[in-house]
C-alpha cells in the first residue's frame, strides 16, 4: 500500500510539475508574442472616393458597435454575468452580419463608425467581417485600427476564447486624406494585458473643399468595467478633441462610451445595484463650452447580456451609452437610435445629422 501511495504522489508532483511548465510556456509565448502597437500610429486606408465636403454641408454620420456578430438577441455573454463565448454555429454569425449589413446600409449615413469588428476570429468562425463590410460600401474609404490581437486568448479558462483579431472599422463617403490610430490607456497589468484588448482611438482627416480646415473623426470605443481607466481615457480623448478644434477643425467623435453622456436622462433606465455593469456620468468638465453630446435616450443603446433578450426588456438591463460628441463650430440637427430590438447585436445604432458652420 506505501508503495502504491508513492506511485501516485510522485505521479501527481509529476502532472502539477508538467502543468506548471505548460502554463509558463503559455506564458512566455504570450508574453513574447504581445500585440504592443505604438502610442501613434499610421493606418492604411482603402477604397476610392472622389466626393469631398465643404464648410456649410450638412453630414449624416452612424455609429454602431457590432458585438463581433455573435452577440445576438439569443445570446448570454461571459462578462456580462452569462456563460456564453460564441454562438453555436457559422450560419447563425452569417445571418446576424447579414442583419447589421443591411441596417448600416438602410441608413445612408456619410460615414459610419464601427466597433467590435472582427478580422480573423475564432469566436466569429473566422469570417473577415471588416472585409466584407467595406465591400458592401461601395464608393467608400475605409480605416481599420485594431484593438485586440491575440493568437490565444486563455480565458474564461474552462471555455477559452482562443484566437482574436479585432478592431474599429470607419467607413465614409469622403475622400479621407489620413488615418491613425492613437493608443488610449490600458485596464489590466501582465499578465492578463498580454491577451487583452489596446484600447485606441481611430482618428480619419478628411480636407474640406476650398478650405484650410479639417473634418476630424473619431472612432472610439472605451473602457466598459474599469471606470478610473475609462475616466483617463474620456479624458485623452477630450483633450485631443479640443486640440484639433483649437485649429479651427470640426470634431465629430463617435461610438460606445460605455458610460452615460452628459445629455442622457440617468432616470431613463435606472440602473439595478447588482448589475454586472453600471455606467456612471461622463463629466462635461473636461470640454470647454459649446461641445454638443448628441445621444436619443427615447430608445436603449445596449443591453446587458447577462440573459438572452426576450425583446421586451422587463427582465434585461437597458443603458444608453451609444452617442456623438461634435465641436462647436457645428450645429446637431437630429440625433436618433435606431431600434433593432437588438436582434443582431446588443447594441442599437446611433445616427446623427450635423451642419458644419460656415465661418
Amino acid at each position: 500500500m506505501k508503495k502504491f501511495m508513492k506511485i501516485v504522489t510522485s505521479l501527481l508532483l509529476v502532472l502539477v510539475i508538467l502543468a506548471v511548465v505548460l502554463a509558463a510556456a503559455g506564458l512566455y509565448y504570450l508574453t513574447s508574442h504581445e500585440y504592443s502597437p505604438a502610442a501613434a500610429e499610421n493606418v492604411d486606408i482603402h477604397g476610392e472616393s472622389n466626393e469631398s465636403v465643404s464648410p456649410g454641408d450638412t453630414i449624416k454620420i452612424m455609429t454602431y458597435n457590432i458585438g463581433y456578430a455573435i452577440k445576438d438577441s439569443s445570446m448570454d455573454y461571459y462578462t456580462d454575468g452569462g456563460s456564453s463565448i460564441k454562438n453555436d454555429s457559422v450560419s447563425a454569425v452569417t445571418a446576424n452580419f447579414d442583419g447589421i449589413s443591411q441596417i448600416s446600409a438602410k441608413q445612408e449615413a456619410d460615414a459610419s463608425l464601427f466597433q467590435e469588428v472582427d478580422v480573423d476570429s475564432q469566436r466569429s468562425y473566422y469570417i473577415a467581417e471588416a472585409g466584407l463590410l467595406s465591400s458592401a460600401f461601395e464608393g467608400t474609404m475605409s480605416a481599420l485600427a485594431a484593438d485586440h490581437r491575440c493568437d490565444y486568448v486563455p480565458y474564461p479558462f474552462t471555455s477559452p476564447i482562443g484566437k482574436v483579431d479585432s478592431g474599429m472599422l470607419s467607413l465614409t463617403k469622403y475622400s479621407v486624406d489620413k488615418g491613425e490610430r492613437i493608443a488610449l490607456e490600458e485596464s489590466s497589468s501582465w499578465p492578463v494585458r498580454t491577451w487583452s484588448k489596446k484600447p485606441a482611438m481611430l482618428v480619419e482627416r478628411i480636407k474640406l473643399n476650398e478650405s484650410k480646415k479639417e473634418l476630424v473623426l473619431i472612432n472610439i470605443d472605451l473602457e466598459k468595467f474599469d471606470e478610473q481607466t475609462r475616466t483617463s481615457q474620456y479624458k485623452t480623448l477630450c483633450e485631443y478633441m479640443q486640440l484639433e478644434y483649437a485649429k479651427g477643425n470640426y470634431v465629430v467623435a463617435g461610438g460606445s462610451f460605455n458610460a452615460l453622456l452628459p445629455s442622457v436622462d440617468k432616470n431613463k433606465y435606472p440602473a439595478d445595484e447588482d448589475a454586472e455593469f453600471i455606467p456612471t456620468e461622463l463629466s462635461s468638465a473636461n470640454l470647454m463650452g459649446g461641445w454638443k453630446y448628441c445621444t436619443d435616450d427615447s430608445i436603449p443603446t445596449m443591453r446587458l447580456m447577462n440573459e438572452p433578450y426576450d425583446g421586451k426588456g422587463e427582465n434585461t438591463q437597458l443603458y444608453v451609452t451609444d452617442g456623438f460628441i461634435t465641436s462647436p463650430n457645428t450645429v446637431v440637427l437630429n440625433t436618433q437610435t435606431i431600434d433593432t430590438d437588438f436582434l443582431y447585436s446588443n447594441h442599437n445604432p446611433v445616427v446623427t445629422e450635423i451642419t458644419l458652420v460656415n465661418s
